[in-house]
């Protein structure tokens, strides 16, 4: 299924994005949990900082290693209903089935080779533009060199 209109049940959150500790704007994203709900919420509360580990926030923060999820571990593949069918979806990074935790990544251009491996689970709404400078970053070790500190993230409500 290609990624359907916006639902009003669907929760939305944003990251504030710095590339070399410049800012570059926001982005906005539609997490589609009428359709993987397990999914959105995990990458939710990653967001806002709800999920706490030994009492402490944990967040999308640092450099994208790391098994880490609400469910304490590694989590099923929810369902591959929606397709990698355009630039700005949100996708579960995954080291094969079923092993979903707190990393991510942003299509950048339709990427139907993705499609029954890695769960769809939210879409860009506003900020297509700061999506287009993360691409065109300069790469560091592991990826483009962004920084998002715990806090920056929030769900708008």
């Amino acid at each position: 299924m290609a990624v359907a209109n916006s639902s009003p049940v669907n929760p939305v959150v944003f990251f504030d994005v710095s590339i070399g500790g410049q800012e570059v704007g926001r982005m906005k994203i539609e997490l589609f949990a009428d359709v993987v709900p397990k999914t959105a919420e995990n990458f939710r509360q990653f967001c806002t900082g709800e999920f706490r580990k030994d009492g402490v926030p944990i967040g999308y923060k640092g450099n994208g290693t790391g098994v880490a999820s609400i469910y304490r571990g590694p989590f099923a593949d929810e369902n591959f209903k929606l397709r990698h069918s355009a630039p700005g979806l949100l996708s579960m990074a995954n080291s094969g089935p079923s092993t979903n935790g707190c990393q991510f990544f942003i299509t950048c251009s339709k990427c139907d080779w993705l499609d029954g491996k890695h769960v769809v689970f939210g879409k860009i709404i506003d900020g297509l533009l700061v999506m287009r400078k993360i691409e065109v970053s300069p790469k560091g070790k592991w990826c483009p060199v962004i920084q998002t500190p715990l806090g920056k993230g929030r769900e708008v409500k």
